[in-house]
């Protein structure tokens, strides 16, 4: 299995990982603490250039996007 682990305000999640291609996959919450957090996320990597990547990602089922950029941290 693959698994995204994250940290956001200090607390710690872990997703897994359903890769669709190269650029898109699918993030479902291992430990939902709600109804919200069982809604798996859908992301689509945008562009990259070095330390990060542009991506944008929605709710698996609406179609509202959002966009967000990701930076490596040493």
């Amino acid at each position: 299995m693959d698994l995204e682990v994250d940290e956001f305000e200090g607390k710690t999640d872990s997703s897994s990982v359903r890769w669709i291609n190269d650029c898109e996959y699918v993030l479902k919450n291992l430990n939902p603490k709600s109804k919200a957090e069982e809604k798996p996320i859908h992301i689509k990597i945008l562009t990259t250039s070095g330390s990060s990547y542009t991506f944008e990602y929605n709710i698996v089922g609406e179609s509202k996007k959002f966009k967000g950029t990701a930076h490596k941290i040493d």
